[in-house]
């Protein structure tokens, strides 16, 4: 049975791990997600965060369209720690809140059974505060850069750079209350999540 309290679990992992694809399971077995690059974009396309962008770092990390250009500016940040820092402090507190937000919302909707956070900085960030367990999804590095490599062109040291704003993967399974593979195929992960749900008493309407 579904419990008492709305559970709020989130999603936790190395890049490319396959952390969307969890979410996606677990969105067609009727939960609510909350995503944290959804909120990120929109956070850059709030007034005041473009104006503070530009004030920093000029109008070269804008598009043809006057909007932020997310690559552009990543290209700045990512292997420059000063300059991340100085990202995080503009837009960390934005995305927060619309998270806060959003897990608000989904816990007063009756219709809305198990809320997921996917959000790839969680714990760097303190977002897993809004969270009760933690799922950390794994997969083998090479996996990983193969993934990232397909789904957005990065190159290892892309995916390096990024990394090196991220917790060691060590220390974000410790804090996980559970581990699924996704090393396999669609259907072994979906299976996993199936167990997980029915491990922590949780019935879901599949969407599908």
């Amino acid at each position: 049975m579904i419990p008492r309290t709305k559970l709020v679990i989130g999603l936790i992992g190395g890049m490319g791990g396959g952390k969307s694809e969890l979410a996606a399971l677990l969105a067609q077995r009727g939960a609510q997600v909350v995503s944290g690059d959804e909120a990120g974009h929109d956070a850059l396309r709030q007034k005041d965060v473009k104006t503070l962008l530009v004030k920093r770092w000029g109008e070269r990390i804008l598009s043809p369209q006057g909007e932020i250009d997310r690559p552009k500016l990543a290209a700045i940040v990512f292997g420059q720690e000063p300059e991340r820092r100085a990202l995080e402090e503009i837009v960390f507190p934005r995305i927060k809140d619309r998270l806060h937000q959003q897990i608000a919302q989904a816990k007063a909707d009756p219709n809305v059974p198990l809320i997921v956070l996917d959000a790839a900085i969680m714990l760097e960030a303190g977002w897993h505060k809004e969270c009760d367990r933690l799922v950390f999804i794994d997969a083998p590095r090479a996996v990983r850069l193969a993934r990232l490599k397909e789904k957005r062109g990065w190159s290892p040291a892309e995916a390096e750079d990024r990394e090196k704003a991220q917790w060691p993967l060590s220390e974000k399974r410790r804090h996980a209350d559970a581990v699924l593979d996704n090393s396999g195929t669609l259907e072994h992960l979906a299976g996993q999540v199936d167990q997980l749900l029915a491990k922590w008493g949780i019935v879901l309407c599949n969407r599908t």
